[in-house]
């Protein structure tokens, strides 16, 4: 005689269903977080890369070859994987202090690099200045010893040109796009005044 089999509910409603989900969703997040805690011990996944790719680096040149990441058969791993893992070894120290200081703790390192990034952009507040211009007055800068620093107009032009010219970027070139940004808003404000 064959015994009844029980049949499992069927779930029919969105909580039911949200709540599986749910279930499911703090699984794979557990799961990240144990892999992520893993991949990045001394001798975890993340670290071994990085160190490797420190150690490729140092080789010379700006660039690793596509044949030395062939030769040490890194090729596979994802370019960004690689970056990253290299970014978190050299940046080792920083990078464990803020992961001690997380209270939700980190699944990747993308998400680790990204708040290392927001944490430490400069907070800057408006100042208004002797001509009646509103600058923004930052409390992090290119000094290290913590000193205010105003950015005005030159201070944004010298960086311009400096990293264009880092760059090999033509000045010319920016200099069209800012007048046609310039253009732009001549044109808007145009069509304002007619609109009224």
């Amino acid at each position: 005689m064959k015994t009844p089999t029980t049949a499992k509910p069927v779930i029919n409603t969105l909580e039911e269903i949200g709540a599986v989900i749910g279930k499911e969703w703090k699984a794979i997040t557990k799961g990240d977080k144990v892999r992520f805690d893993a991949y990045t011990k001394a001798d975890g996944f993340d670290m071994k890369l990085g160190k490797l790719m420190v150690e490729l680096k140092a080789e010379g040149g700006d660039r690793i070859s596509s044949q030395r990441l062939k030769d040490c058969s890194i090729n596979s791993v994802d370019k960004r994987r690689r970056a990253e893992a290299m970014w978190f070894v050299e940046n080792e120290v920083e990078c464990r202090k803020f992961i001690a200081e997380s209270k939700k703790g980190f699944t990747s390192l993308s998400a680790l690099q990204k708040a290392i990034a927001i944490a430490s952009k400069p907070k800057a507040e408006p100042v208004e200045t002797t001509e009646g211009e509103t600058e923004a007055k930052s409390d992090v800068g290119p000094n290290t010893e913590g000193e205010t620093i105003v950015v005005t107009k030159q201070l944004v032009f010298d960086k311009l040109v400096a990293v264009c010219k880092a760059n090999n970027i033509d000045l010319l070139d920016i200099a069209e796009m800012l007048m046609s940004v310039d253009t732009v808003s001549e044109t808007e404000a145009t069509e304002t005044k007619v609109a009224a």
